[in-house]
């Protein structure tokens, strides 16, 4: 065979290599998101600074920052918006672990993920973006459908189900919830999330990444759901 035809044959399957690279590349960061373990004694300080989150609910707690950082693995490391303090305030203890989270980040992503406070949709263009990409990708994971969705992802339904005070409070019924501040808990309306009318774009809602598709289904391992400083 001539050489002139034999580089096109090279090159198909050097790009074969290549995506079944990727592929299992992203099954491994997967795995690692959802399996590695966490630092002893994260949940010990958790519990010092909020004690009012029942210990018995730190499964769904720890569940539910993983899904987190599923979906910034899952969007190919597009900007993420936190829709949960309680995630949030997990987050941040887990982060305190500097040496830890810095080996989970490069396992993970291959880079370290910076935190970014908890936050709902606002009048802020690049935070609604990543909410509403959380959004996305948090119903996927539960087979929800994010544009009708009939139930809350975890991640949108975790303060509630802690009760937490300061929390964000999801509702899929929305007759009369519009309290949209910038900071601090409140009744947040979910179906602004596939809507336009609260700030005109749905921005972030379905567009992918990563080679997962904005339709694509969930990963397995996922019963319920990554950010900058």
């Amino acid at each position: 065979m001539r050489p002139i035809e034999v580089l096109p044959l090279t090159f198909v399957f050097s790009m074969i290599a290549l995506v079944a690279w990727r592929v299992r590349q992203k099954i491994v960061r997967m795995r690692h998101v959802r399996e590695a373990a966490l630092p002893p004694g994260l949940f010990d300080k958790l519990r010092r600074r909020r004690p009012d989150i029942d210990p018995k609910q730190f499964p769904l707690l720890e569940r539910a920052l993983r899904d987190f950082f599923a979906v910034y693995l899952r969007s190919g490391y597009k900007p993420v918006s936190m829709p949960s303090q309680a995630a949030d305030e997990l987050w941040h203890e887990f982060i305190l672990y500097t040496r830890h989270y810095q080996a989970f980040c490069d396992k993970a992503f291959g880079h370290f993920l910076h935190h970014t406070p908890a936050v709902v949709l606002s009048k802020t263009y690049d935070r609604n973006v990543g909410l509403r990409r959380v959004w996305w990708h948090t119903c996927k994971l539960e087979g929800i459908d994010p544009r009708k969705a009939s139930r809350l992802p975890l991640l949108f339904a975790l303060d509630t189900q802690l009760a937490l005070a300061d929390g964000f409070h999801y509702a899929l019924d929305c007759g009369g919830i519009r309290d949209r501040t910038d900071g601090g808990g409140g009744s947040q309306c979910a179906a602004d999330m596939s809507d336009t009318s609260f700030d005109g774009t749905t921005d972030g809602l379905g567009d992918g990444g990563g080679g997962d598709g904005g339709d694509s289904g969930g990963d397995s391992g996922c019963g319920g759901g990554c950010g900058g400083d």
